[in-house]
């Protein structure tokens, strides 16, 4: 991805107004890791605790970043772009990035691609990493 397609905003040391959408964001990811706490399905346990971090990382990006013009292709990998624009986040973007396909199987309805222990691990993880995105947003976290 050029430099051209994303600009980190704020520059560092300049606070600048949460976009409110970014809220929405975090609620959401907070309503998924609630959702997967419940799920008995380890498949849908697992791709639920996944979109919990893919949103909270979407919430990130929402403050650090800014849409710049494309001219067409693919949007960027929003793994690969909180890593750049949050490097504090990006061994936990690495992680995430890797058990994407893993989601997306999940999601597809192979139940047997995830382990009882693998959903609950990535649960754990992306309460953590919720935790730590609220965190470099300046939120409070939500009890969960």
């Amino acid at each position: 991805m050029s430099r051209a397609a994303v600009r980190a905003d704020p520059p560092p040391g300049r606070a600048a107004p949460v976009p409110t959408g970014v809220f929405d964001l975090l609620e959401q990811s907070r309503r998924c890791l609630a959702d997967s706490a419940r799920e008995p399905a380890a498949a849908r346990r697992f791709a639920t605790a996944h979109l919990a971090a893919l949103r909270a990382a979407a919430a990130v990006l929402g403050v650090r970043t800014r849409p710049a013009a494309r001219a067409g292709g693919r949007p960027p990998n929003a793994w690969a772009l909180l890593a750049k624009v949050a490097p504090e986040l990006g061994e936990w973007a690495t992680f995430f990035a890797a058990g994407a396909a893993k989601r997306a199987a999940a999601e597809a309805g192979l139940a047997h691609v995830v382990t009882d222990r693998e959903a609950d691990d990535l649960l754990r993880d992306a309460t953590r990493f919720v935790n730590l995105c609220e965190a470099s947003i300046g939120v409070l976290s939500s009890p969960g």
